[in-house]
């Protein structure tokens, strides 16, 4: 069935849909004035309904993946506080005070220029534990589900090959050998570490993860992460004060 016109109100929500041959991809906007789209297809395209946005005094670019429209680069936003040491005692340095708060790798805000904030579970949570929920990212946008990274993870091809879909190229931000990196969708994960529990930091270039906000328990909620010997995207659970990068995820 065509439809020739519909009722519409400037600022309603569409839905707008594309296909081609066995493709099939769509994106929401909510035009204020008479607008056209190019509807992408394949990867590696900003997403259709918002290029880029800015956010806390930084520009941020998108990236279509599917029908999901996800945050080119991690999340920098937020005060640093230093990571103190303890031992063997898991904690957090980070504390519910209204204050968006992040951790640094080596505790040096330069690296938080390069690779965003790295943040624990309930930090970026916003302290709620509802899954899907808004958290430190900007209005219009979400801390993805575990859900949700398994649709991204499934697009890519499964947990064996997603990973090096999603790594930089080269070794600017990885350590050889970086195995199955083609950054093919344009996620462009770089190889942030993280901030281990007892307060120290590891695996700079090695590793990067991001939270999800699913929770596992009462203390770990689940993750994906990624290596640089590998092409696969892993899924695991930790306490909930690692400090990993955030990426956020376009409401629907």
């Amino acid at each position: 069935m065509q439809t020739n016109g519909f009722s519409f109100q400037p600022g309603d929500s569409l839905k707008i849909s594309g296909y081609t041959g066995s493709l099939h991809t769509y994106f929401f906007s909510s035009p204020l004035v008479n607008t056209d789209y190019i509807i992408p297809f394949g990867m590696n395209f900003p997403c259709p309904s918002e290029i880029s946005f800015s956010y806390g005094g930084q520009t941020y670019n998108t990236v279509q993946i599917g029908n999901q429209c996800w945050m080119k680069e991690n999340l920098n936003i937020g005060t640093m506080v230093q990571s103190i040491y303890t031992g063997p005692n898991p904690h957090s340095n980070c504390s519910d005070n209204g204050i968006i708060e992040k951790y640094c790798y080596n505790n040096d805000d330069l690296n938080c220029n390069l690779y965003g904030g790295w943040y624990d579970w309930s930090e970026m949570m916003g302290y709620s534990t509802l899954s899907g929920t808004q958290g430190i990212c900007p209005s219009g946008w979400h801390i993805p589900m575990d859900v949700e990274w398994q649709v991204l993870n499934d697009y890519l091809g499964g947990d064996v090959v997603a990973g090096g879909k999603m790594k930089e190229s080269g070794f600017s931000s990885w350590l050889p050998p970086n195995t199955g990196a083609s950054n093919i969708s344009g996620f462009t994960a770089l190889g942030s570490g993280y901030r281990l529990h007892y307060g120290n930091f590891s695996g700079w270039n090695q590793y990067t993860s991001f939270w999800s906000s699913t929770e596992y328990s009462a203390y770990q909620a689940w993750f994906m992460y990624l290596v640089n010997d590998t092409a696969a995207l892993t899924w695991t659970k930790y306490n909930n004060t690692y400090g990993f990068p955030v990426r956020c995820l376009k409401n629907e």
